[in-house]
């Protein structure tokens, strides 16, 4: 496992025989770390391993991932605050939370924060692999998480709008209009 950002940063490139898909687990359980990146291993991926929130942050942002698994409850900076640094540096890669926040509230702070699926601990390593399996199916050919003319932004993930840097509040409908 990763020990430090450094270490981390000066990992080897892609094992010889793997898929070719990179996962970055950011997880601070060794148990379940261990029985993650073993399971990813077994089915080809590439992973690489952070244990806390700002060796996932460095890591995210140095290397090219096909996935990030993210735990919310992490040290040094948590999972939600993660997502969100990471969304704001335009980073599109496709991110599940893996955690044991299971509140409706912490799953839709998730998927509205910038998280492509959200599963809970404790999970069936099956159900984690074929999630995986469905972000790599959606391929990276996402529309844009903002779109922006003049002085007009949209935040297509948060549906939120600004004009001006003020905020304006669209009914859904005028929100699918100004989209389009």
């Amino acid at each position: 496992m990763t020990t430090g950002i450094a270490q981390a940063l000066d990992m080897d490139p892609e094992p010889a025989g793997s898929s070719g898909m990179r996962v970055l687990l950011v997880e601070d359980e060794p148990k379940v770390a261990r029985f993650i990146e073993r399971g990813l291993r077994e089915e080809r991926f590439t992973v690489d391993v952070a244990e806390d929130g700002e060796a996932g942050f460095a890591l995210a942002l140095a290397h090219d991932y096909d996935l990030v698994v993210l735990d919310a409850n992490l040290p040094r900076r948590d999972g939600f605050s993660v997502l969100a640094g990471l969304r704001a540096q335009g980073l599109r890669t496709r991110v599940l939370m893996l955690t044991a926040r299971r509140s409706v509230e912490d799953r839709v702070r998730g998927l509205e924060g910038g998280a492509d699926d959200y599963l809970t601990k404790p999970f069936a390593f099956a159900e984690l692999l074929a999630r995986l399996r469905v972000l790599l199916r959606r391929g990276g050919d996402e529309e844009p998480i903002r779109l922006a003319v003049g002085d007009l932004e949209m935040d297509l993930r948060a549906r939120r709008v600004l004009r001006g840097g003020e905020a304006v509040v669209l009914t859904p409908k005028e929100f699918a209009v100004l989209e389009y």
